[in-house]
């Protein structure tokens, strides 16, 4: 199989999700993601509804997050995000699991957060992110079934702002145990176009990618032979 630059754009979402990202940040973020065909840009809630009208007319998705970046929210904060983001136009929702729960032990309580937010998003889909830099090999496991239980689209490995990245050995594990019932989007440390392709040639469907390293590997696939790249 061959991928071309505007294909693999097309598997990548580009953020403006740090604390100091304002009204410049986000312009520059929203006229790449339109000129490459990204296939989202994400931002903080309270920009949501900016970034969807600087998109408007455009093929590319407007996502958030709830519960970003610590995930210890409440579970009525995590619904009420979820549900102020779609009213302000997110396709989708990128929700940070309660990783002290899940660390504890308290699956239940954990289940109980993604499903409501599952089930306030609606025919929104939901990415969980698990941030596995945290997380043993058995609570990865944990935290996927308990995700594929509740209903949500992806696991997302990371949020990206922990030192450690996500690995292939750590993405290896989580395809594994998540044998093709539930996406998988990576993020955390991606850089360059031969990690991307490993990563997708394990059954890695989306990618949060920061815009420069996302502009430099798209720059790669246009300089092979042919445009394209081998998967």
């Amino acid at each position: 199989m061959k991928l071309s630059a505007q294909d693999i754009a097309r598997l990548i979402d580009i953020s403006a999700v740090q604390t100091s990202h304002g009204k410049k940040e986000i312009d520059e973020l929203t006229e790449i993601a339109k000129e490459q065909g990204f296939v989202a840009v994400h931002a903080l809630p309270s920009w949501v509804s900016y970034v969807r009208d600087r998109l408007q007319g455009s093929e590319v998705m407007v996502g958030g997050p709830a519960g970003f970046p610590s995930g210890g929210n409440t579970t009525e904060v995590k619904v009420l995000e979820a549900e102020m983001l779609i009213r302000d136009g997110a396709d989708e929702v990128d929700m940070m699991m309660n990783v002290g729960k899940l660390k504890s032990e308290e699956d239940d309580y954990v289940l109980n957060d993604i499903s409501r937010v599952v089930s306030a998003a609606g025919n929104v889909p939901v990415k969980v992110i698990l941030e596995i830099s945290y997380l043993t090999d058995k609570e990865i496991e944990r935290a996927c079934e308990l995700c594929i239980r509740a209903g949500a689209a992806f696991v997302k490995t990371g949020t990206g702002w922990t030192p450690a990245g996500t690995t292939l050995e750590r993405v290896k594990l989580i395809c594994g145990i998540v044998d093709g019932r539930i996406g998988i989007k990576a993020a955390g440390g991606i850089r360059g176009l031969s990690m991307l392709t490993q990563f997708y040639r394990l059954g890695v469907s989306r990618f949060g990618i920061n815009a420069q390293a996302s502009l430099d590997i798209l720059r790669e696939v246009q300089q092979l032979p042919g445009g394209v790249v081998e998967v």
